[in-house]
């Protein structure tokens, strides 16, 4: 049996309109050629589909149930079409994102914005979670895209630098008079340390930097969120280790200090990850084109 799917369509007008001319108009076609391929599907079928008579057409019983059928398919197939256009248009749809709490207060809350302004229709779905969590994410198909802290090694993944980091550590008041010149590195063994908890990306990064120059800390506090770290180095609890890009207005304002070592911290990098073997949806390729404005 082969039947076209355009036989079908115009089946289904046919019977919408109970009349060959009338469905021929609608179809932009002639009614012999509209007649010819009713006459193919009957034969490809084996079935009467229509009754005819001078007034017109009526479905027979078979015609009937295939119209059915028919009428609820091609629907389906209309309303996947419209859908399809819907999230290539970007007129709906949903956009996953993977990002931990510092980078999205920090950082993408403005990207969110001018994304959510441009296409209203698109719903977020914000996933939280460390980088190796947001990675795991990306993998198991919770999440779209991730912005997360680099280095990131995988080599399923495509990385994309949005912006360079500055590490650094800070201090409030009490621990002033001990950073009047820059220090060597080897000085943070003797200082009560506030970092991140270890499974933080970032504090991976440091603490591997440290170590190559033979230095190995112990902090005193392990906090959740880059926020803790300011408020705690604020109060005097220890010297923090946080973005310096993060902690900008606590910097300007005076409430903490930098410290200066002879040998700085080499910059990283904060960027968008997603698999490379899974095509991007037109939401999530939207949004790093937006990241990438910058």
């Amino acid at each position: 049996m082969s039947i076209n799917l355009e036989w079908y369509k115009v089946f289904r007008t046919v019977g919408q309109n109970e009349s060959f001319s009338k469905a021929a108009m609608q179809l932009f076609m002639t009614q012999p050629a509209v007649s010819q391929i009713i006459s193919q599907l009957e034969r490809e079928l084996d079935t009467r589909l229509f009754n005819r008579t001078s007034k017109g057409v009526s479905l027979t019983d078979e015609g009937s149930l295939l119209f059915e059928y028919v009428h609820s398919a091609l629907n389906l197939l209309e309303a996947g079409n419209e859908k399809l256009y819907e999230l290539k248009n970007l007129s709906a749809g949903e956009l996953k994102i993977g990002v931990g709490d510092t980078i999205s207060r920090y950082y993408l809350l403005p990207y969110l914005e001018a994304f959510h302004t441009n296409y209203p229709s698109i719903r977020f779905k914000i996933i939280n979670g460390t980088t190796v969590e947001l990675i795991a994410a990306l993998k198991s198909g919770e999440a779209d895209i991730a912005v997360c802290n680099f280095p990131v090694v995988d080599d399923s993944l495509e990385k994309r630098v949005c912006f360079d980091v500055q590490d650094i550590f800070v201090y409030g008041e009490r621990f002033k008079k001990l950073f009047l010149r820059p220090v060597p590195l080897q000085e943070l063994t003797r200082l009560p340390l506030i970092l991140l908890e270890p499974k933080s990306n970032s504090r991976q990064y440091v603490e591997d930097f440290l170590l190559e120059k033979g230095v190995k800390i112990y902090p005193e506090f392990e906090l959740g969120s880059h926020e803790l770290l300011l408020e705690f180095a604020q109060i005097n609890l220890g010297i923090a280790c946080v973005v310096r890009e993060f902690a900008a207005k606590y910097l300007e304002r005076g409430k903490l200090h930098e410290v200066e070592f002879l040998e700085p911290i080499p910059k990283r990098s904060i960027g968008v990850c997603y698999l490379k073997d899974v095509s991007l949806s037109p939401a999530a390729s939207k949004f790093i084109e937006i990241l990438e404005r910058v």
